[in-house]
């Protein structure tokens, strides 16, 4: 018996994994979903999601997540609540190994969507109150916290742009920094300084984020004279970076310097039939809703490609309408194809 090669093979299963799992099986492509152990990605720590489209009364993350995943499965999308482990892409059928798995899954076609993590202190509270105050994202959670104090912890331009972010919303908003010199730029420096909502703790590092049911303030200490402090906040919102979850694609793929995914044409990378979406490879927006437009995009190109490799006569090209497909010869992949009316 011949092995079963899938059509297209996801990694990830956050909104651009989800989505990219929908567009795919949609167009009746043969798909699977490696969701990983930690299924539903960065939403499933979100308490509320506001500025997703479609939940005009908000939306709890883990819910959200429910939703995408039964969407896609509903197409025919089989999913597995496995990590991968190791991957092969020098040669088609790419080869995947899930966790503690010997035989690989084939795959014709593979969209990477392990999406990113922001970089947290480490602290207990800090995990504690995760979605309940605490927060890697001002774009994200500002809204909630409107008039109220906040605190920011980092020195780059991260935590100045999130302390920018919060002053639309917070009354106050305190950034703590571990040093008294600034890593990030001299240009946002000095807008988060001559903002009259932001102040400044230097020398200082926070020792726990305090609260029972929701943050209610941090422990600091003074690095300098050893002063430690309780500081009554809100809001805590960890701003030292994002880290990429590409690991275990070093070497295969071209990633710039911080591990981000490189989309060398549309959204496939430096590998033929190998795709990248959301975060793993957008390092300027972090958005739920731009990770899921990068899965369409990733589906969408798939396809395209695997029609031009001549392995995809069953499918149909989930960018367009039946009809137009059926009237318009396949383009080169190269060449900008006319915009038709998305399938919805």
């Amino acid at each position: 018996m011949a092995e079963k090669i899938y059509d297209t093979v996801i990694i990830g299963s956050g909104p651009a994994g989800y989505t990219a799992a929908l567009y795919a099986s949609r167009a009746n492509l043969d798909t699977l979903v490696f969701q990983g152990f930690e299924s539903g990605g960065q939403l499933m720590l979100t308490s509320d999601v506001e500025n997703y489209p479609g939940y005009r009364d908000g939306v709890v993350g883990p819910d959200m997540m429910d939703d995408f995943e039964a969407q896609a499965a509903r197409f025919g999308a089989e999913m597995r609540p496995d990590n991968v482990e190791r991957v092969d892409f020098l040669t088609r059928p790419f080869r995947l190994w899930a966790e503690d798995e010997e035989e690989p899954v084939l795959a014709k076609s593979v969209i990477i969507a392990t999406g990113a993590k922001a970089r947290w202190l480490g602290l207990e509270g800090e995990q504690r109150l995760m979605g309940r105050g605490v927060s890697g994202c001002a774009t994200c959670d500002g809204f909630f916290f409107k008039d109220k104090k906040v605190a920011v912890v980092g020195g780059g331009d991260t935590a100045m742009e999130e302390a920018l972010v919060l002053s639309k919303y917070a009354g106050e908003v305190v950034l703590i920094h571990r040093r008294d010199q600034f890593r990030a730029s001299k240009i946002m420096l000095a807008r988060a300084r001559n903002n009259p909502k932001i102040t400044f703790i230097t020398d200082t590092v926070v020792e726990d984020v305090l609260g029972e049911t929701s943050v209610e303030g941090v422990r600091t200490k003074n690095l300098k004279t050893g002063d430690v402090e309780d500081l009554a906040v809100d809001g805590f919102f960890a701003a030292i970076g994002h880290e990429p979850a590409t690991s275990l694609f070093k070497g295969l793929v071209d990633m710039d310097a911080e591990g981000y995914v490189i989309q060398r044409e549309h959204t496939m990378t430096s590998v033929p039939g190998v795709f990248a979406a959301g975060d793993v490879s957008d390092k300027r927006y972090r958005q739920a809703v731009t990770a899921a437009g990068d899965g369409c995009r990733a589906a969408i190109d798939a396809e395209r490609w695997l029609d031009e490799q001549g392995e995809a006569d069953h499918a149909e090209d989930p960018g367009v309408w039946v009809a137009e497909k059926d009237q318009e010869p396949a383009g080169s992949w190269t060449e900008d194809r006319e915009a038709s009316a998305p399938t919805l």
